[in-house]
């Protein structure tokens, strides 16, 4: 039933790095608009009040919460009100630990050690945890910052008390959507599973593998997020079905009616009822019942954190390097490389290399355009906060187009914030971000290859075990007459969940640089097996016959 083992892979060898697309724009994200006006209404109140009070150099401290609105609008609001919760709380552990080592010590380089070590701690965290973007570049943004923020112990406190009020706000703001469309996250991930079911089912089980693990990927995505609401609302067992369907769609393909799948992820989009699949309303429901389907094999935090180790070695390295070289050329805000290199490291070296570029490009292209609208920021203190709040739209409508469009506008916002408590010379601020931005790229990338990850190909052959050992699973199951509902069904979705996980971990090993030959077709032929039994599964549980009638 498993796949048999193949001899070791051998030759190590360079992989090439990328520079066809990397700058190539994208479609925008169908929810841009949300995380754009979620942070312009958690920033504009309190840098208002504090411009109505004058004391504008306060600001740096109430953004440190107001910047939490950035963070999880992918999620159910369930899942997203604990989420919100723990990144206002790592953010102001990160603002503690910054401000309080800013009023003990003025030795920059302590500072950027500090800064280094808590941007790998952020970084590992949120890996491991899944938060999604921005992930740790803010939170390193913010607390590499402060640490270079004029402090006394006595402040402390205060300065605390600004961040943790801007971040209950900042909660609020991200809750607040939910009083309207209590549903809206997971009729997205619906809609996003029927139309890549439809897109594979488009191809009739031709052999399209790439549309297929894009499909039973969304699949997945869809089913963590209706499974981390909580009860079984009446909407929510209404999109159940649906995600049933576009399984259904994933075993069998030619029997599947792709416009009609396409049809149903329309209407999830709009405010109307869920569509409800009569037809498949029995079945599913037995199916969806079962509550032991509700526990997906997530792994414990810490063995999470455990396979994360190279990439913490590499953003502590580089972070430090890179603030290290800032100083050394005399550079009076190390912390700019510093958030330059902690903000290049992702899932492999090659993912790394795409956002070096990305970052160079946008940053330089950034101190541009504060070049040209610093003089209307320096009309006074209400057109510097305007203009912040309009960079603060423009980033998060633009980012998920491309990371370095993004970045034409967080650069301008950046350099504008040091400006809150005094203004400052443009061509000093321009030069200082351009150095820190070549030296943070430089340092990081370099750091990301001198820090191997050979750990990632070990992960593979983990990752084909654990199909593995789900199919074989799945397999007895069905081997039974009559098997137990709930039985085949938790196999299903623990197979399902392993195969999906196997892609991934095979996309991320695929992109380190030094690396061993990957056992790519043993991959292959461990999906392609995966797939056949989630099918059979899918005809046992008698789904497939309701399909087919229905077609």
């Amino acid at each position: 039933m498993s796949s048999a083992p193949s001899p070791s892979p051998i030759p190590s060898r360079v992989r090439r790095l990328p520079l066809a697309g990397v700058l190539r724009v994208g479609r925008p994200s169908d929810i841009w608009f949300k995380p754009a006006f979620s942070v312009v209404a958690a920033v504009a109140p309190p840098n208002l009040t504090l411009l109505a009070l004058g004391r504008l150099d306060l600001a740096m401290y109430t953004m440190a919460g107001s910047l939490c609105a950035l963070y999880a609008h992918n999620r159910p609001y369930a899942a997203r009100a604990r989420a919100l919760a723990w990144v206002v709380l790592g953010m102001l552990g990160g603002l503690a630990v910054a401000l309080v080592t800013a009023s003990l010590t003025t030795d920059a380089v302590v500072l950027v050690t500090v800064g280094a070590l808590l941007a790998a701690v952020q970084k590992v965290v949120c890996d491991a945890t899944r938060i999604g973007p921005p992930g740790h570049v803010v939170l390193a943004f913010v607390s590499s910052a402060s640490l270079f923020a004029p402090q006394t112990l006595g402040q402390v406190p205060g300065h605390l008390a600004l961040g943790a009020a801007a971040g209950a706000w900042a909660w609020i703001v991200g809750m607040a959507p939910g009083l309207v469309r209590p549903h809206g996250p997971e009729r997205r991930a619906t809609a996003h599973a029927l139309n890549a079911a439809a897109a594979y089912a488009e191809t009739r089980g031709s052999g399209d593998d790439a549309a297929r693990s894009r499909a039973a990927a969304a699949v997945h995505g869809a089913w963590q997020s209706l499974l981390s609401t909580g009860a079984r609302s009446a909407p929510r067992r209404a999109l159940e079905r649906l995600v049933v369907r576009a399984e259904v769609a994933l075993a069998a393909p030619a029997d599947t009616e792709p416009e009609r799948l396409r049809g149903w992820a329309r209407e999830l989009r709009g405010t109307g009822p869920v569509p409800r699949p009569d037809d498949l309303a029995d079945a599913a429901d037995e199916l969806l019942g079962v509550e032991a389907a509700l526990a997906f094999g997530e792994q414990p935090l810490l063995r999470r954190l455990g396979p994360l180790a190279p990439i913490a070695l590499r953003t502590a390295l580089g972070c430090a390097l890179a603030g290290y070289v800032s100083l050394a050329f005399g550079v009076g805000r190390p912390y700019w490389a510093l958030v330059t290199a902690a903000s290049l490291y992702q899932a492999n070296v090659t993912l790394t290399w795409s956002r070096g570029v990305q970052r160079v490009v946008g940053n330089l292209v950034g101190v541009l355009v504060f070049a040209a609208i610093a003089p209307l920021a320096h009309l006074g203190q209400t057109a510097l906060v305007l203009c912040c709040l309009v960079l603060n739209f423009g980033a998060e409508a633009l980012i998920g187009r491309n990371y370095w469009l993004g970045s034409i506008c967080v650069t301008p916002m950046a350099l504008l914030i040091t400006e809150f408590a005094r203004f400052q010379q443009p061509g000093e601020l321009i030069t200082d971000r351009v150095v820190d931005t070549l030296v943070g790229a430089l340092a990081g990338f370099l750091a990301a290859i001198a820090v191997t990850n050979r750990r990632a190909g070990g992960r593979i052959e983990q990752a084909l075990s654990t199909v593995d050992r789900a199919r074989d699973h799945a397999l007895t199951i069905l081997a039974d007459e009559r098997p137990d509902p709930g039985a085949l069904e938790s196999a299903r979705r623990g197979l399902a969940a392993a195969v999906v996980d196997l892609r991934a971990t095979a996309d991320a090993a695929a992109g380190e640089w030094w690396q061993r030959a990957l056992p790519e077709e043993r991959v292959m032929r461990s999906e392609q097996a995966g797939h056949r039994t989630l099918a059979a599964t899918v005809r046992r549980q008698g789904l497939h016959c309701l399909e087919g009638a229905q077609a």
